[in-house]
């Protein structure tokens, strides 16, 4: 509760924030002289309603969308060795990362890979893929668990949905500024909207998201060296580390699909410009990170 708090007031805080820079450098005013009437704090406010809407009930809906859509089995009755070695390793390290016991799940993809998601840390899931049990060693999957219920305790989960929700605010008042001075301004439109400024919205808002993404993007690299290290400190920096040289070893790590791809162990490959859309940073970089005691 307190998360879902502070997901709202930092959202009005970052409102009152850009509405204040708006006056002090008086845009409005600034738009006015060119015949664009536009009121920036309504467009404002409207942006965060339209932007922080869809990512809070993305987060809210996470647990029940990663079920149906990854065909998640959740374990309610540990059925063999295997099962309840995985609800009993999950329950321990839980009470060692002071949070709620997650539900534990399997899904069936070949590809080692988990997850972890929800919009509370203390009813939030966990899941791991049938390749994962099959490819790794007990210690390497405990190291596994230990760094998606990392993510649990951090709350990665609600600050990426933060995150987005302010990146969708600010793409959709960007690109409706620009929908609005292309069309009063180079178009010439008095009245209404014209052609120009539904089609220049489109545009700048595809634009715009792109180029946001990487910022997302960014942050999510980041926050897996996080996790990484609470993973280290709750299996041991050996077992971290040898999880995700067994990820290394699979040659070929995929990214989930959807908006789980942020929350795996592992996601794709990438080069060139394609890094900066990366949802996870190189094997290579988070071993040695680990190494080094980062």
């Amino acid at each position: 509760m307190m998360r879902i708090f502070l997901f709202l007031a930092t959202n009005a805080a970052i409102l009152v924030v850009v509405s204040v820079v708006f006056q002090l450098l008086g845009l409005e005013g600034i738009l006015a002289e060119n015949q664009v009437d536009l009121n920036l704090q309504a467009l404002l406010v409207m942006s965060a309603v339209i932007g922080f809407t869809g990512s809070f009930i993305s987060l809210a809906m996470s647990k029940f969308l990663a079920k149906r859509s990854m065909g998640v089995k959740i374990i309610e009755q540990p059925a063999g060795r295997t099962e309840q070695w995985l609800v009993d390793t999950v329950k321990r390290q839980a009470q060692q990362a002071n949070i709620g016991m997650p539900e534990v799940g399997i899904f069936n993809a070949p590809e080692p890979n988990a997850f972890a998601t929800g919009m509370n840390r203390n009813k939030a899931l966990v899941a791991v893929s049938t390749g994962l049990l099959q490819n790794m060693d007990a210690g390497e999957v405990e190291a596994v668990l230990a760094h998606e219920i990392t993510h649990v305790s951090n709350g990665d989960m609600v600050t990426m949905g933060l995150i987005q929700g302010v990146v969708n605010t600010f793409v959709i008042f960007l690109s409706r500024v620009i929908g609005h001075v292309v069309d009063r301004v180079v178009f010439k439109t008095e009245r209404g909207y014209g052609p120009a400024y539904f089609i220049t919205s489109i545009v700048a808002q595809v634009f715009l998201s792109i180029l946001a993404s990487t910022i997302v993007m960014w942050f999510s690299r980041r926050r897996e060296f996080r996790a990484d290290a609470g993973g280290a400190t709750l299996a041991g920096r050996q077992k971290m580390i040898g999880a995700l040289q067994a990820l290394q070893r699979a040659h070929n790590p995929h990214d989930l699909p959807g908006e789980f791809a942020a929350f795996g162990i592992a996601g794709g490959l990438g080069s060139g410009l394609k890094k900066l859309f990366m949802t996870h940073p190189p094997l290579e970089a988070r071993i040695e990170a680990l190494q080094a005691g980062m």
